[in-house]
């Protein structure tokens, strides 16, 4: 409120010294003005007091607010209707790699897969009708190149009309998420086909067992330890953080987890061991390594059970090891099995889930060839990957 002194002061100054303190008082608010007459004798002082409490208020609840978005985790950014972009928090630019001077100004679409055009224009339509969008999820490009899985929660902007002008939006980083999701889809796909398999793997051993089998006993007897050797197998593949496999915990050899796996097929009229070889160097497999190892083995001896060299009676396969010093090699070849036409149409879940073991947790290579004669595979893997 602007206090005259011209009033206080009465007819000394009249209306010039009134209105030349109104237009002096409100242009330097706060700062005291001299009042002069048309002679230039000062006839007074004009004084504008202004209570800026509220302004101070204001002032540090943004300071405090900013310093806030600065230092979040989470990746926060401001963008025009124009998906320019107008600011540019800490947490953005760790997501992204681009120090705000690098990016503020230009636009949210560099971000933006191309294969993607019309998400941007569209969340921007959503947001200049006055809609927030929640978890949003999608993927967008780092300054280096690289994908990142992220969830948007966007909310407009709004001036003190209540006019939108822009969008705030959040980003968070979800690839571990999403990563333990697809992880936890492959276990899941795994226990069925592991469910499925044991059904499949049940009646095989029924089936090779009643050939040998003189008597009822003999034939439950047989049966009974063949199911024993498999669930010793299936001891092997269980994850080494588990206290129900102390031999996993103290890791095994490639042979020993081979023979375990092959035991309930390798027999042949009652005489064990004669269908199976396995030749060349052994190596040590520790207990991290022997999960990936023993579910490839598995996977093997169950296609040969119930298709190849080991789905009758006369068949058998040759196993051969070859330690190259960096890496270490292993050939499966599979004879006396039913015929190859030709090779199977496609990949199964099997092959899908031994390459994915082979090349992830191994880093290694596998190769098939489907002869007429059996099956042969060549595995590679880096020999110090046994160590796990």
């Amino acid at each position: 409120m602007a206090v005259h002194a011209a009033e206080r002061l009465g007819n000394r100054g009249g209306a010039a010294i009134g209105e030349a303190g109104d237009d002096i008082a409100r242009d330097r608010p706060g700062v005291p003005t001299g009042l002069f007459d048309d002679g230039g004798t000062m006839t007074g002082i004009v004084n504008l007091l202004e209570d800026v409490s509220d302004r101070a208020v204001a002032y540090e609840a943004a300071q405090r607010l900013a310093a806030i978005i600065e230092t979040s985790a989470d990746a926060i950014l401001t963008k025009d209707l124009d998906s320019i972009i107008t600011s540019w928090n800490g947490g953005t630019q760790r997501l992204f790699g681009y120090a705000a001077e690098e990016i503020i100004g230009k636009s949210v679409s560099m971000l933006v897969l191309p294969d993607r055009p019309d998400e941007e224009p569209n969340i921007l339509t959503r947001i200049g009708a006055g809609e927030r969008i929640e978890h949003y999820e999608t993927t967008r490009r780092r300054k280096d190149g690289t994908l990142v899985d992220i969830s948007l929660s966007v909310s407009p902007i709004a001036d003190h009309s209540g006019r939108i002008m822009g969008a705030s939006t959040i980003a968070r980083d979800i690839s571990e998420r999403r990563r333990a999701e697809e992880q936890q889809h492959l276990l899941i796909r795994e226990m069925d086909h592991r469910v499925k398999n044991l059904f499949s793997l049940a009646s095989s051993i029924v089936s090779l067992s009643r050939r040998s089998a003189t008597s009822m006993d003999d034939l439950a007897s047989a049966v009974m330890s063949r199911l024993n050797a498999l669930s010793q197998a299936h001891a092997l593949t269980v994850p080494h953080t588990s206290t129900a496999s102390t031999r996993l915990q103290q890791g095994t050899t490639l042979h020993r987890l081979m023979r375990s796996i092959l035991s309930p097929y390798d027999e042949c009229d009652g005489k064990l061991g004669s269908r199976v070889t396995i030749e060349g160097p052994d190596i040590d497999v520790a207990s991290g390594a022997g999960n990936g190892f023993a579910l490839l083995f598995h996977e093997f001896a169950t296609n040969a059970a119930k298709y190849g060299a080991l789905s009758v009676p006369g068949g058998g396969m040759d196993i051969r090891c070859e330690d190259q010093g960096a890496t270490f090699v292993l050939t499966w070849r599979e004879r006396g099995g039913p015929r190859i036409a030709r090779a199977p149409d496609g990949d199964g879940f099997g092959s899908l889930l031994a390459r994915s073991t082979v090349r992830g947790q191994l880093g290694g290579e596998i190769e098939r060839e489907w002869k007429p004669e059996g099956l042969f595979i060549r595995l590679v893997v880096a020999t110090d990957r046994f160590a796990g």
